[in-house]
């Protein structure tokens, strides 16, 4: 094995153990200040984009299933984040919003980690943007990993509605 591909892979793991663990910093800091993992910020985050929108049209928007942000509505309405209301023209439809609570944390909670990537992301030259996308690619068929479901967003951990451990 020459030393410049050992060099090499153990640069890229070491690149890949920094964003894990740029992902579990954000997570903890984001719990240990606010209470809230990561989706549930990107949840409040797209509620306060819309007055009030349905769990299906939210689901859509973030992409996850419909009966994962179902949980995670559930968990921030139990905290006093979300109101959930019956929609008034059909009783079968839920409606969506923040509360007080939920407007004063988006205050005073920082960006979900995936805004800030996306951001800079978004200010690369078009050829540097899909050569990072197709080493991300062939990362991912390296690892065997295609057939993970993930959505977009950068959370450690299932997404679901629990808090992370500690």
């Amino acid at each position: 094995m020459s030393n410049t591909y050992e060099q090499r892979y153990r640069e890229i793991l070491i690149s890949l153990r920094k964003i894990i663990q740029a992902t579990d910093l954000h997570s903890r800091s984001l719990n240990k200040k606010f209470g809230l993992t990561g989706p549930q910020l990107v949840i409040l985050e797209e509620v306060s984009h819309h007055e009030r929108i349905s769990v299906t049209n939210l689901a859509k928007a973030i992409s996850l299933s419909q009966a994962t942000v179902t949980d995670i509505i559930n968990r921030l309405v139990k905290n006093g984040y979300l109101i959930k209301r019956k929609s008034e023209k059909d009783k079968r439809k839920v409606r969506i919003s923040l509360s007080e609570k939920g407007v004063t944390v988006l205050d005073q909670a920082p960006p979900p980690l995936q805004e800030t990537f996306i951001e800079r992301f978004s200010n690369l030259a078009d050829w540097e943007q899909l050569m990072i996308l197709s080493a991300f690619e062939r990362v991912v068929s390296m690892m065997s990993a295609e057939k993970i479901d993930a959505a977009p967003i950068l959370a450690s951990g299932p997404i679901s509605a629990e808090k992370p451990t500690q």
